[in-house]
């Protein structure tokens, strides 16, 4: 498992994420991450008028942070949410 920084400054207004660190298989499953949940995002989840986080994968920025230690589940280990 592996640990990735997933960031967008597309969408930085309020009830939105900037940020999240998330432990997956590769760069491609981060970028698809949805950092309210940890799941991958679905076409309807990037089309929405409103979202909480940018409006498509090219918006997403990734960086690899290394090696997860055993025992950490894939998924988010943490977001930056901006609460209104």
């Amino acid at each position: 498992m592996k640990l990735f920084l997933i960031e967008q400054d597309q969408n930085n207004d309020y009830d939105t994420y900037d940020s999240a660190v998330v432990a997956v298989m590769d760069e491609e499953s981060a970028r698809m991450t949805n950092p309210s949940n940890g799941t991958p995002m679905k076409d309807k989840d990037w089309n929405e008028n409103y979202s909480s986080w940018c409006n498509g994968p090219e918006h997403v920025k990734v960086r690899y942070l290394g090696e997860a230690i055993d025992g950490v589940k894939h998924g988010i280990v943490c977001s930056s949410f901006n609460a209104g």
